[in-house]
């Protein structure tokens, strides 16, 4: 198979950090929040061939045409515009992380949010639109720990329903992905024989550019943004 070039990275925000446990890998900003159906733990699947590095992807997340839901953590130091950090958070106090501008966000009267050192952030459920670079909200948000979604399961978790890859194969390309990260990935995971890849927002795009590369039952992408039901 021939080399493929390693997605490159143009955003580094905070620290990278690595989760351990379940096989996950979390890039800058990352973390997981693919939701009620972000992969946990491993299993292994048929052989495949060997795994290269993905092709260039582009530097930017595709907008969506309608209302979408973010879920992840809200931060805004001094008069910065506030982050919508979709992904990790480092622990430290206050806490810090990265993610797109959170538009037409204002703190007064939104629940169980927490000042420190300049720094103000919660955790909340978002509805909003997404332009490709900025998240602008649109409705009333509500703290993560008074949300209580629809479970939505990837059907590709169902382990009637395995991946094509090798799981040392697969380990590999998480790998690379986590040492040259790419903007667009959030976190990645080894799980049923996939590489589970959470992004910022895909409309499909993504997806068919890893399938094309990869073929369709190897990497499996995951929005973090999701269109509200």
């Amino acid at each position: 198979m021939r080399r493929h070039r390693v997605l490159q990275s143009t955003i580094l925000g905070v620290a990278m950090l690595a989760v351990a446990g379940c096989g996950a890998v979390v890039t800058p900003g990352g973390g997981s929040a693919a939701g009620d159906d972000a992969p946990v733990g491993s299993s292994s699947a048929p052989a495949s061939p060997p795994v290269s590095s993905p092709s260039l992807l582009p530097s930017a997340a595709p907008a969506a045409p309608g209302a979408l839901i973010a879920q992840g953590t809200v931060l805004q130091q001094g008069e910065s515009l506030p982050q919508l950090c979709l992904g990790g958070v480092a622990e430290s106090y206050p806490p810090q992380c990265s993610g797109p501008d959170l538009l037409n966000w204002n703190w007064d009267g939104v629940e169980q949010s927490e000042t420190a050192s300049g720094v103000t952030w919660g955790t909340y459920a978002v509805q909003g639109t997404w332009d490709g670079t900025a998240f602008t909200r649109t409705g009333e948000p509500i703290p993560l720990s008074l949300y209580d979604p629809i479970a939505d399961v990837d059907p590709r978790l169902d382990p009637a329903n395995p991946g094509s890859g090798d799981q040392a194969d697969l380990e590999q390309l998480q790998l690379e992905l986590f040492e040259t990260p790419d903007p667009l990935v959030l976190s990645s995971t080894v799980t049923n024989g996939y590489l589970f890849v959470t992004v910022v927002y895909d409309d499909g795009t993504v997806q068919e550019r890893y399938d094309e590369e990869f073929g369709p039952t190897l990497v499996a992408v995951q929005s973090a943004l999701r269109p509200v039901s």
